[in-house]
């Protein structure tokens, strides 16, 4: 005699499933809390490549806007950062923003920068005298006072950079990131490598762009958005924890000889500092200069005052050049006080 089973399910407990949605809830918000901006990459026939999908993220809403808004044709931004330290009328700002306007074909080269404000006294600064401006909010920390050299607050700034620009790599967009603390006299774009991932100045350029024994300067660099660049800028921004007092230029020095820039293929490029001088090593042919960096200066005073001279240098150059009509060379009497 067959036995007849009866098949029959269990009705669903309400108060289990409540507390098993809750459990899911929780976890995922601390996962995403400890990754604050995450996005899922995955492979398909439809090649969707690194910006697959975005996770929202407060601290950077509204930031795919402004880079649209702000881009050339091949997705390409401008991008500086800014403090309140360095927004005050005129500082900093204001002498960066200037040399574009009496630079050689730079002044249309504005409409391509976002000046991304650290604390809102900057970002009100920004919105008063630039087209495009980001906010980007850092729980906790005060961004808006000038940060002395190598302080916890400064690194903490540094990484927050670093980060940053690591998010606008994800999201499809290259971009030359300058600090704010160089002039800009020349469109630089015809001096960057076709086949170069990341390309960087340098304090020091031994004269061979491919030379791993160049000392770079983060504060100015053009960077291609690809897979092999978002990689090296999550790399480099982990490996703060490896070399923890350390600032983001520091490591680069030291992650520069890893294994990641051979197992990626990533092409890294070192910029001629007779085309992007700066203090350490000026590019003395005016004629032939790009940007002027206020590096290897300490100090908001002593930069004001020698990027005041530089401004004044190159406005003398062109003068002279116009009414001569001659290739003269030209020098910089900076620097001064940044020695």
């Amino acid at each position: 005699m067959a036995v007849l089973r009866k098949s029959f399910s269990y009705p669903p407990n309400p108060k289990l499933l409540v507390f098993m949605a809750f459990m899911v809830f929780s976890l995922s918000f601390c996962y995403f809390a400890g990754n604050p901006v995450h996005v899922f990459q995955f492979s398909s026939t439809w090649n969707l490549g690194i910006h697959s999908l975005w996770i929202a993220n407060p601290e950077t809403a509204g930031l795919e806007g402004v880079l649209e808004r702000a881009a050339m044709l091949n997705k390409t931004v401008i991008i500086t950062t800014l403090n309140a330290a360095w927004a005050a009328p005129n500082s900093i700002i204001d002498l960066f923003l200037r040399s574009f306007k009496i630079g050689e074909n730079t002044n249309d080269l504005l409409k391509h920068l976002v000046i991304v404000a650290l604390d809102q006294k900057a970002f009100k600064r920004c919105k008063s005298i630039h087209s495009h401006c980001f906010f980007l909010a850092t729980k906790g920390i005060d961004f808006s006072r000038e940060k002395s050299f190598m302080t916890e607050d400064y690194l903490k700034m540094m990484w927050r950079r670093i980060n940053f620009l690591r998010i606008v790599l994800e999201l499809g967009y290259s971009f030359v990131f300058t600090d704010a603390d160089i002039m800009w006299f020349r469109d630089p774009f015809p001096h960057f490598s076709e086949n170069g991932d990341i390309q960087i100045a340098c304090d020091f350029f031994l004269g061979n762009s491919s030379d791993l024994n160049n000392l770079p300067n983060g504060g100015f660099n053009y960077v291609r958005s690809n897979d092999k660049t978002v990689r090296f800028y999550k790399y480099w921004y982990m490996a703060r924890k490896q070399y923890p007092d350390k600032h983001d230029q520091d490591v680069l020095n030291e992650i520069k000889h890893d294994d990641i820039i051979i197992d990626t293929g990533l092409k890294l490029r070192f910029l001629d500092t007779v085309y992007f001088g700066g203090f350490c090593q000026p590019s003395r042919d005016l004629n032939k200069v790009c940007t002027m960096h206020a590096n290897c200066c300490v100090g908001l005073s002593k930069k004001l005052h020698d990027l005041k001279v530089v401004l004044e240098d190159w406005s003398n150059f062109k003068a002279l050049k116009a009414k001569d009509n001659l290739d003269k060379e030209g020098s910089w009497r900076a620097p001064q006080k940044c020695r």
